[in-house]
């Protein structure tokens, strides 16, 4: 019987993601083009590899001494499929589908008498959402897990296009790059402390703080081509997407604080966000074979570090470009320094040593000091298909933080979709918001094109 497995303890992370303040749940977004067959979607759910992974399978429990437990059980699906079958408010269907996303991100726990998951299926919409505790994986794992049972639309034999470097080769450090290394990590280390303890951004009209993650929520999405962004990547040296995207937030931030600040900010203002890092040794999504039963630092689970970026307020700025220019020069800092690693074994060490509960409310406080989540995951380039339905597109998001502002985006077929999540009493319309990011990289285009030109 499955109840006669060993009990498994969770990872120090996954203790950390139980805990109230940081209880976590991922919900990710997936439409079709035709409408979901209930038989096949539970049948492909039943073959799928998901029920065979042990975490899908198994209840999280507590011991007398506090401490969490995975144990395995019988899963059924009928418990964790909730239907709906009737139309949603909402203009159009993607308005209706982030609406009811966002009422699920700040009210909607996952019950904890099943395993800690669920897919809520919006058939009058053709699109279901699928809703994983962040203490079962990061979204490098779970989105891997869900990219498997997909295929690719032209040749449905194939997995999808899996993007993402290979591992970086060992090479020799000079000795002003080892100086840099330390210095930057012991720049950011100390900041990354501060933050936790007392520092923290000045309030502006997109602030959150303690208690905004119990406040409801409304979600947009920016839509971005990756053609256009390339286009402002080559205008730019040496910049990535990365660099880019982080570009775009800056001149989208900049634009809607000008228009909702009652009085004039002081060019260069720091409004921080905090990005998590896959740790891996391969950076981009991975082969599920590779997070089953590769090496230790590719296993499934949630391998990642965080850290603190900072963009900065330019309420008129004559070449645009300049946005991304600051962006690569900061973002450039932030990869010769090990913060990444160092914010992961600081936490890991915490949580092992001293408890969750000290270490979820060290992770408060760090929210609370920023503005603003964001993370981007490169997709499948090309077009997929589902259980052999043709997907339109896959948008993450994640329940309320402290926040106002998350923002999550991936790629898919050449398009960047950025899920903006938001507390409404902070930012009463995400959409103005989202418009104040596509027009930025609008305006980044046009720059970049007259910069290639000359």
């Amino acid at each position: 019987m499955m109840t006669e497995t060993p009990d498994e303890p969770l990872s120090p992370t996954g203790r950390l993601f139980m805990q109230p303040s940081s209880d976590e749940v991922i919900n990710c977004v997936v439409a079709v083009e035709n409408p979901m067959a209930l038989d096949s979607l539970k049948s492909e759910i039943h073959s799928s590899l998901m029920l065979k992974h042990p975490r899908f399978c198994s209840l999280m429990l507590r011991d007398p001494r506090g401490r969490e437990h995975w144990r395995r059980t019988a899963v059924d699906v009928d418990r964790h499929l909730i239907v709906l079958r009737d139309r949603l408010s909402g203009a159009s269907d993607d308005d209706a589908i982030n609406d009811y996303v966002a009422g699920l991100a700040s009210s909607s726990p996952l019950a904890s008498d099943k395993p800690l998951w669920e897919i809520h299926v919006l058939a009058a919409h053709n699109a279901a959402v699928f809703r994983v505790h962040h203490a079962l994986g990061d979204g490098v794992s779970l989105m891997s897990l869900l990219l498997s049972h997909c295929r690719r639309a032209d040749d449905p034999a194939r997995l999808p296009t899996v993007s993402g470097a290979a591992s970086a080769t060992r090479r020799r450090w000079s000795f002003w790059e080892v100086v840099k290394v330390l210095w930057f990590t012991f720049a950011y280390v100390v900041e990354f402390v501060l933050r936790v303890a007392w520092l923290g951004d000045r309030r502006t009209a997109m602030s959150g703080g303690s208690g905004v993650e119990l406040w409801p929520r409304r979600l947009a999405t920016a839509r971005f081509r990756l053609a256009d962004m390339k286009i402002v990547k080559r205008a730019v040296a040496d910049s990535t997407i990365n660099d880019v995207l982080f570009g775009i937030i800056s001149s989208g931030l900049s634009r809607y604080l000008d228009m909702r600040e009652s009085k004039a900010l002081r060019n260069g203002i720091q409004i921080t966000g905090i990005a998590m890092v896959n740790l891996r040794p391969h950076t981009g999504l991975q082969e599920l074979s590779q997070l089953m039963t590769g090496d230790p630092g590719s296993r499934w689970g949630n391998k990642f570090g965080v850290i603190l970026l900072p963009v900065y307020y330019h309420g008129s700025e004559s070449d645009p470009l300049e946005f991304v220019k600051r962006s690569k020069a900061m973002i450039d800092k932030k990869k010769l320094s090990l913060e990444a690693p160092f914010s992961y074994k600081l936490m890991d060490s915490i949580i092992s040593l001293l408890g969750p509960k000290l270490a979820s409310m060290l992770k408060y406080r760090l929210l609370c000091n920023t503005t603003f989540t964001v993370s981007n995951v490169m997709g499948p380039q090309e077009e997929i298909t589902l259980a052999g339905n043709p997907v339109k597109y896959i948008r993450p998001t994640s329940s309320s933080l402290p926040h106002a502002i998350t923002m999550h985006m991936m790629s898919y077929a050449g398009i960047a979709d950025m899920q903006i999540l938001v507390a409404k009493d902070v930012i009463p319309d995400p959409r103005v918001l989202a418009n104040c990011f596509q027009d930025a990289l609008l305006e980044l285009k046009a720059a970049a094109e007259v910069a290639l030109k000359s």
